[in-house]
C-alpha cells in the first residue's frame, strides 16, 4: 500500500555515498507522491529512481535545518523546467516558507505552477484526499520538527459469490453490475447490490520523524501504525560523548521507543558520518536488535521499502544491501 524510497540518509552533511535526507513515499492510490524533505542534492537522487516531479503531490519539511530543506527551490525550479502545471502543497514550518519565499525573489525564479504553503503551526491534519491523510506530529530539537503520519486506506467490494451461485445467478454482467454498486432484476424480482456485496477496508499507517531527542513524543502518532521511520544519528555510546547539545536520538532509544509503543517495523536513518562503515552499521545494528524485537532495517540511500495492507515490510530490489 505504500513505498518508500530513501533518497538521502546521511545526518548534517552528505558522505561519497549517502545524501542528505530525502524520503519519497508512494501510495496505492494512484501515481502522486510525496517527499519528506529535501536536503540538498535531492533533485540529483530522484534522476535515479521511476519518479516523476509531475506527480509529486506535496514537499513535507519536517524543520528548517538546512539538510532537510537547501534542495528544495532547486527541485522546485527543475520541476517547473519540465513543464509542471499543476499545484503544489508546500507543508513546512513557517522559516522554510519564508526562507523559500525570499529566494524565489531574489533569484528571479518563476514557476509555472502554484505553491500552496501549509504551515505547520495549525492543526495536525495537513493534508487529505480520498484514502489519505497526513499528519503532523511535534518532536524536540534545537529549532522546532515534526514528524508526518500517512494513512492510506483502500476499500474493496467483494460480491458474496456463494450466496449468488446459491439463489441460481450465474457469473456474468450481472455480477459485475452488483459490485457496481447496481441493483440488478432477476426473476421477477430485484437483487440489492447491498444485499449481495460486502466492503473490505485495508489500512496502513507509517511515521516518518525529523530530527528529534525524544522518540516518546510519537507515542500517539504511533497508535496503529505498522512501520516507524526514524533518526538514529548516534549509538548510544557517541552520543554519551557530543552530550544533549545535538539533541538527536540514539539507536537504543529508538530501539527502547519502538519496542514499548509495539511498532511491528522500524527503519533507521540519518547516521552519523562517524557510524557510516561497516563496524559502525553493525554497531548500530546490534544496540537496536539489543532492545527492539520488531523487524528493524539500517537504511540505504536508494532502497526500496514496501508496506503492505497486512502490515509487512519488505526491502525491495532496487536499492543497494548494506
Amino acid at each position: 500500500m505504500m513505498k518508500l524510497t530513501f533518497l538521502g540518509t546521511s545526518s548534517g552533511t552528505p558522505t561519497r555515498h549517502r545524501n542528505v535526507s530525502g524520503l519519497a513515499v508512494q501510495t496505492v492510490l494512484g501515481p502522486d507522491w510525496f517527499l519528506v524533505d529535501c536536503g540538498e542534492g535531492t533533485q540529483h537522487r530522484v534522476l535515479q529512481t521511476p519518479l516523476s516531479l509531475n506527480d509529486l503531490a506535496a514537499v513535507c519539511i519536517t524543520h528548517v535545518h538546512g539538510d532537510h530543506c537547501y534542495g528544495l527551490p532547486g527541485l522546485l525550479a527543475s520541476a517547473g523546467m519540465n513543464k509542471r502545471t499543476k499545484p503544489l502543497k508546500l507543508i513546512a514550518p513557517l522559516p522554510v516558507w519564508e526562507w523559500f519565499e525570499a529566494t524565489r525573489a531574489l533569484t528571479d525564479l518563476h514557476l509555472p505552477y502554484e505553491v500552496e504553503h501549509v504551515d505547520l503551526g495549525g492543526p495536525s491534519l495537513v493534508y487529505e484526499v480520498p484514502g489519505l491523510r497526513i499528519e503532523s506530529h511535534a518532536l524536540l530539537h534545537r529549532v522546532p520538527s515534526h514528524a508526518y503520519r500517512m494513512q492510506v486506506e483502500t476499500r474493496r467490494v467483494r460480491l458474496k459469490a456463494d450466496a449468488l451461485r446459491a439463489i441460481g445467478l450465474p457469473p456474468g454482467p450481472a455480477w459485475r453490475a452488483l459490485q457496481q454498486g447496481e441493483d440488478v432484476p432477476f426473476n421477477g424480482g430485484v437483487l440489492r447490490s447491498a444485499d449481495y456485496t460486502e466492503t473490505q477496508v485495508e489500512t496502513a499507517a507509517a511515521v516518518m520523524g525529523g530530527d528529534n531527542a525524544e522518540p516518546a513524543l510519537l507515542h500517539d502518532a504511533c497508535k496503529g501504525a505498522q512501520l516507524l521511520v526514524h533518526e538514529a544519528t548516534f549509538t548510544q555510546e557517541a552520543l554519551d560523548k557530543v552530550g544533549p547539545g545535538p539533541m538527536h536520538s540514539s539507536a537504543r532509544l529508538l530501539a527502547e521507543f519502538a519496542q514499548a509503543a509495539e511498532v511491528p517495523n522500524l527503519i533507521l536513518t540519518h547516521f552519523s558520518a562517524r557510524h557510516q562503515n561497516e563496524e559502525g552499521m553493525a554497531a548500530l545494528m546490534a544496540e537496536t536488535q539489543a532492545h527492539y524485537w520488531g523487524n528493524a532495517f539500517l537504511a540505504n540511500d536508494l532502497d526500496v521499502f514496501e508496506l503492505d495492507a497486512a502490515g509487512t515490510l519488505a526491502r525491495g530490489a532496487d536499492g543497494p544491501r548494506p
